[in-house]
Order: structure tokens, then C-alpha cells, then sequence
């Protein structure tokens, strides 16, 4: 099946995680990290800086962005599986603002508003805030129902975002 790479930035602080409302396009009127497509000619962590900057106005640097999932999603009647990497970072320069695509707010922890998240981050969003790596899969009926999914803790992550 044909893959779409894409990318998804959660940026942390103690006990907080920023959270960007969408907008508009794929996945709007949910909460959800910052990211989207690798364009031609560039690496899947420069897509990751550049969708996060875009999206909320911080910058981050290749070297304090870190790879910590792999998950490939899967709809009922669409070819394309996305490939999604998840990063994440704690130490990133500027103040998040409201954009075109996304308004951002940082969460307590306790208070991450998973009733207006995909269904798929309340099982994977643990493993990343306990800082384990992980690779997962998650076949979905629309946009809200998970029909079968895998999730994976792994030891040895293999960052591809390096390539």
C-alpha cells in the first residue's frame, strides 16, 4: 500500500504538554500536536521543525527534537496508510501564537482533553509522557472509531528521522 510520510510534534515542560486546536484541514476541531507532510527534498525531522514553526511559532533545533514513535494509521476505503513520526522536545525558543491552522494551549497533564482527541492518542499519549519509545498501528472506521489497532513498546528505536 502506498505510504504518506507525516510528522507530529508534542513539545513538553514539567507536568505540561502544548496542544494545538486545528482549524481547518485533516483532523479539524480536534486537540492534537503540531506537524503534517514532508515535502520533497526534505528529511522527516526538517519537516518536523518546519510544520512545528509554522504551526506554532516556536523553533526548535534538529539536535533537542527526539524521535519517540512510529505509527502507521490506516482508513477504512483510503489506500494511503500515513506514516506518522512522533517527536517531541522540551527546550525550543519563542512563545506559541495562534495561527491560520492551529490555537495553542498547554495542558496540565492530568487535564489533556483526550474527549477532543483522535481516539487512537489516549493509548499511545501515556507511553510518550512516561518517556518510552514506541511503534504503533491503528485501522480506523471514519475518524472516530479504531477497529483494530497494535502498539508496541520499543527498546532500540531506530530513528529514521535521521535519514
Amino acid at each position: 500500500m502506498p505510504h504518506k510520510t507525516l510528522t507530529l510534534v508534542l513539545i513538553t515542560k514539567p507536568n505540561e504538554v502544548l496542544l494545538g486546536y486545528k482549524k481547518r484541514g485533516f483532523g479539524s476541531y480536534k486537540w492534537n500536536g503540531f506537524g503534517g507532510k514532508v515535502e520533497e527534498n526534505e528529511s522527516i525531522r526538517e519537516a518536523a521543525i518546519r510544520e512545528l514553526k509554522e504551526e506554532s511559532g516556536l523553533v526548535v533545533s534538529p539536535n533537542n527534537l527526539e524521535q519517540v514513535g512510529i505509527i502507521n494509521f490506516e482508513f477504512v476505503g483510503d489506500p494511503i496508510i500515513l506514516e506518522v513520526h512522533v517527536f517531541t522536545s522540551a527546550i525550543y525558543d519563542g512563545q506559541p501564537f495562534e495561527t491560520e491552522e492551529m490555537i495553542p494551549k498547554w495542558f496540565k497533564l492530568q487535564d489533556i482533553p483526550f474527549h477532543e482527541m483522535w481516539a487512537d492518542d489516549r493509548l499511545w499519549f501515556p507511553l510518550l509522557l512516561s518517556g518510552k519509545k514506541f511503534q504503533g498501528y491503528f485501522l480506523f472506521q471514519g475518524h472516530d472509531v479504531i477497529l483494530k489497532h497494535a502498539l508496541n513498546i520499543v527498546e532500540n528505536f531506530c530513528n529514521l528521522a535521521t535519514e
